[in-house]
């Protein structure tokens, strides 16, 4: 099973104001050419499974439209127990090991996963198993936010090298790089 994350940040490298606001991507948006998607509908349609964390449900569930419709959602939290009303033909929780999903995405016959959220990421970056990560870079200065690879802890996590698969410049600014992870000998939780 591979895991993959697609993911944009401003140009210092925060996915998020401190506050967990997304404005300033969606004010960047806004310059976007007409049909342009960044291969997003490609990238979509290459995973059959999304995994998120509570953080990033959070801000979904405040979106106008739910966007992930016919894709199993899986969100990652320890404390939310019960799925929220208006969600529950939409996303399954999952509260435990990381070496259980796998082992159940896998059983269920899940091949290529979409992994969201920063700490998600980080995680999943920390133990090994993930295998693509796609960052657009969107050319503004927010200031402060939560970084997407900020405090991670270098007694936990060795340095992680990084094929760079390809990188496209975009008319309006954006930079979008593809970047392959190197494993390691073992995937571990």
């Amino acid at each position: 099973m591979q895991f993959a994350a697609y993911i944009a940040t401003s140009l210092e490298g925060y996915i998020a104001r401190v506050d967990g606001s997304i404005d300033w991507l969606e004010q960047a948006g806004l310059s976007t050419p007409q049909g342009e998607d960044y291969g997003y509908a490609d990238f979509m349609a290459s995973v059959d499974c999304l995994i998120m964390g509570r953080a990033t449900f959070d801000m979904v569930r405040t979106f106008a439209e739910y966007p992930y419709q016919g894709k199993r959602v899986i969100v990652l939290s320890r404390t939310l127990t019960v799925v929220p009303k208006g969600f529950k033909d939409k996303v399954e929780l999952h509260g435990s090991s990381l070496t259980a999903l796998l082992a159940k995405l896998e059983h269920d016959g899940h091949q290529r996963a979409y992994v969201d959220g920063g700490k998600t990421i980080q995680t999943f970056i920390k133990t090994g198993l993930l295998d693509e990560l796609i960052i657009t870079r969107v050319p503004v200065l927010i200031g402060a936010g939560l970084p997407l690879f900020g405090g991670v802890d270098n007694d936990v996590m060795n340095d992680v090298m990084l094929e760079h698969l390809s990188t496209r410049s975009y008319a309006n600014g954006f930079v979008q790089s593809r970047y392959w992870l190197t494993r390691p000998d073992a995937r571990t939780s």
